[in-house]
């Protein structure tokens, strides 16, 4: 069956607080985030390498400056690790609430990142800016990586590289340009032909999920500068 979305006020743009939205009559809304001077409450971690190898794999999170030619004052979610499975995921996460219970929704991910990958260029298994793929999504469930036979797994489908799974979908890459020397912001997003759905529980708390999975074998450090999330409640 067609879903139909409740497009009537698209424009209305309500974030998210403390309040709760589950009582009142609003069918879309925002939420925003900017991290320039704080974290907002977001946390990073890494899947898809094996247990003990956090060292050589360099993997750090941390909030932190941006680079000077972007800005002398603002900050930013710094996320780094150098993939030699060839298979590596570094993912930022966020539980909110106050989500209708039991409702379906249609989910419109915008994400800027500051990247210093280029395009056109040759890499180790892939290249560094189009086989690094960004991927957004949101979960019941808290989105952790997991330890199995030795290698630590995400407990969700996020799907395998370039491919969508059930919990995320493939949004892009970090690729900036073919000349790129510095740290430059480049946005993704997806669109109602790339549509995430998520239905709720009776909590109306969910958790969204923001990555990438990397097909080159190399050092990629990103930062993530804003996130913002629509929200179109389906009939």
């Amino acid at each position: 069956m067609k879903r139909k979305l409740k497009l009537g006020i698209v424009g209305l743009m309500v974030f998210l607080g403390a309040c709760t939205l589950h009582d009142q009559e609003i069918t879309v809304f925002s939420i925003s985030y900017s991290f320039y001077d704080s974290d907002e409450g977001w946390t990073g971690d890494f899947a898809d390498y094996p247990e003990g190898d956090s060292i050589h794999y360099e993997l750090l999170f941390k909030y932190d400056s941006l680079p000077k030619n972007l800005s002398l004052t603002d900050s930013a979610l710094y996320i780094s690790g150098n993939n030699h499975s060839d298979d590596l995921f570094m993912f930022i996460k966020k539980k909110i609430s106050g989500l209708r219970p039991n409702t379906t929704y249609n989910l419109l991910f915008n994400v800027k990142v500051a990247s210093d990958a280029p395009t056109e260029a040759v890499g180790i298994g892939g290249a560094p800016g189009e086989s690094v793929f960004l991927k957004a999504g949101a979960t019941l469930e808290e989105p952790k990586k997991e330890l199995e036979t030795g290698m630590y797994r995400m407990n969700i489908d996020k799907g395998n590289q370039a491919e969508d799974g059930t919990d995320m979908i493939n949004i892009g890459n970090v690729g900036v340009s073919a000349t790129t020397t510095e740290f430059t912001v480049i946005t993704r997003n997806n669109n109602s032909s790339n549509s995430f759905f998520l239905t709720t529980d009776a909590s109306g708390e969910i958790w969204l999920v923001v990555g990438t999975d990397s097909g080159f074998e190399g050092k990629t450090t990103l930062y993530y500068t804003q996130i913002d999330v629509l929200f179109n409640e389906v009939d």
